[in-house]
């Protein structure tokens, strides 16, 4: 099973695009973040005509997600489904081939000091309460998405510069180690180690791709289950580089199960 996980800053933009990325790339499962389209106009026959199901928790013109299989999708969820967070389309939870896949949009935090980092700190806490009270790690699990967090010096250019900004803030990192620390491996850095590696190039920064100037922003971290039969894990860096292109790039595993 190949699964993926894509930010497509505006799916309607980019959807030309991601068509024929999936046709030639043929994954089994796909992520979508930040679609920013509603349920009801969202671009279904497009995809099922690729032979995918899709399921999608969206809203008009901000985050949006949705999850895309070759094959049903069960036991889905929408949000955290209760009352004791807020509902902004920023996860999706479904059953492909008896994995448990979980497709979220972190939010991004914004500036420190403002409230959407306090939220974007309540969230990750929020998620992982949601893990927990949902899910064992001795499960197969997926856990895939723009995460808007680099773990490491290696996940960022210049570490030294960005270090304690947004996304690559201490408050931000532990809050995914807590997450991780539950039963979760990064199922790219089982395969490949050392920096250089990112999914995400600003459009702000000329020349960005062609200097490599990344963040490793976009992952998918598996349970035990999963990752021990994770054969390969890659960044599709050409996709990036193809016309009206995303920010951000296709992450992908591969896994015998």
């Amino acid at each position: 099973m190949v699964v993926a996980t894509y930010n497509a800053a505006g799916l309607r933009a980019r959807l030309p695009g991601v068509l024929d990325w999936l046709a030639e790339n043929e994954p089994d499962v796909l992520g979508i973040q930040e679609t920013k389209v509603v349920d009801d106009i969202f671009p279904m026959a497009e995809f099922e005509e690729l032979g995918y199901s899709v399921v999608v928790n969206g809203q008009k013109s901000w985050n949006g997600v949705a999850l895309l299989a070759r094959g049903p999708i069960t036991s889905l969820r929408r949000g955290f489904q209760d009352d004791l967070f807020p509902e902004d389309a920023r996860i999706i939870t479904g059953e492909v081939n008896g994995v448990t896949i979980i497709n979220t949009y972190v939010p991004n935090g914004t500036a420190l000091g403002t409230d959407k980092f306090e939220y974007k700190l309540r969230w990750l806490e929020r998620f992982a309460k949601y893990l927990g009270d949902n899910f064992r790690p001795d499960q197969p699990l997926i856990w895939m998405g723009d995460i808007n967090i680099a773990p490491t010096d290696n996940d960022v250019f210049d570490p030294k510069r960005h270090w304690g900004k947004v996304g690559f803030h201490p408050d931000e990192i532990s809050r995914l180690e807590k997450i991780v620390n539950w039963g979760l491996v990064d199922l790219f850095r089982m395969h490949t180690e050392g920096p250089g590696n990112y999914t995400y190039w600003e459009f702000t920064i000329p020349g960005s791709v062609q200097r490599n100037l990344g963040w490793r922003i976009d992952h998918i971290y598996a349970t035990k289950p999963v990752a021990e039969a994770c054969i390969r894990s890659w960044i599709d860096k050409d996709a990036r580089s193809a016309e009206r292109p995303s920010d951000h790039t296709y992450v992908l595993a591969k896994i015998d199960i």
